[in-house]
Parts: structure tokens; C-alpha cells; sequence
């Protein structure tokens, strides 16, 4: 039997993302973020907090695009992290680690920047977009293919 632990979740922000770089250079972002659960005939409504890291290029993306507030749909998987305070006290706490974050279409649009790629910056699993200029995606059709109609189709 396989046991997969992956979560999604939607909700918004609750501060801006927080770019560090570890001592070898890679990026990790941390951010929190609010799901709220509404009360029903006169019930109190329900707040959940969830702590999100990111890492590598799609630190530096989230980084970069998002704020306090945004809504956001998160995909990655749980991870329990145990330490010790400074009075020696055991703390231990469970934290999503992102594989994709994205900003919430339902109440809001967005626009789309491409980074080049870079070949295998990207998170765990490979691929992700590495550095680089931002290059806009284009919209506009491609462009009709040109035939000689003189010619036999087939």
C-alpha cells in the first residue's frame, strides 16, 4: 500500500512571502496562510493558519509576486520539523513545503510572466524555470501555415 502525502490547499496570505538564501546560495521563501471556514445559522466562523517554505526558483517567484493578502493555491506536502529553543525546551511543528504556488483566479486575474529556462534549477523533481529575463508569453495566433495550392494535397 502507498502512502501519498500531498496537500492542497486555497487561502490567503497573512504577511508578504520572506526571501532568505542558505549558506550554499539557495533561496527559500516562508510565508503563512489563512483558510476560512464560515459558520453556519449563527456560528462563529473558522480560521485555519498554515506555514508554507518554498524553495529555489519558485521562492524567488513567490517572492516576487506575491503580497499580504493575495489568495493562493498551494500544492506540496506535509514535513514535521523538530528543534530545540534556547531554554533546551523540544519544539516540533508541521509546515507545508510548496512544489507549486499560484495566485487564485476565482476572485481576481493575473498576468503571466515566463522566466527562460535554465536547465535543472528548478525544485525537487526537476524542471522549474531558472533565471534569467522575464519574456512575455504572446497571445496572439500563430500565424497561418502558406500553401501552394498548384500542389497535390496527398
Amino acid at each position: 500500500m502507498a502512502f501519498d502525502n500531498t496537500i492542497t490547499i486555497v487561502g490567503n496570505l497573512t504577511r508578504d512571502p520572506e526571501l532568505r538564501f542558505t549558506p550554499s546560495g539557495a533561496a527559500v521563501a516562508n510565508f503563512s496562510v489563512a483558510w476560512n471556514l464560515k459558520g453556519r445559522d449563527g456560528q462563529e466562523d473558522k480560521v485555519s493558519y498554515f506555514d508554507v517554505s518554498c524553495w529555489r526558483q519558485l521562492a524567488e517567484n513567490v517572492s516576487d509576486s506575491l503580497t499580504k493578502g493575495s489568495r493562493v493555491v498551494v500544492y506540496g506536502r506535509l514535513d514535521q520539523r523538530s528543534w530545540e529553543n534556547a531554554d533546551g525546551d523540544r519544539r516540533s511543528k508541521v509546515e507545508i513545503v510548496a512544489d507549486d504556488v499560484a495566485p487564485s483566479l476565482k476572485w481576481a486575474t493575473a498576468e503571466i510572466t515566463r522566466n527562460e529556462y535554465s536547465g535543472g534549477q528548478g525544485g525537487e523533481g526537476g524542471g522549474g524555470y531558472g533565471g534569467g529575463a522575464p519574456r512575455p508569453v504572446s497571445n496572439e495566433p500563430a500565424p497561418a501555415p502558406q500553401y501552394d495550392m498548384n500542389e497535390e494535397p496527398f
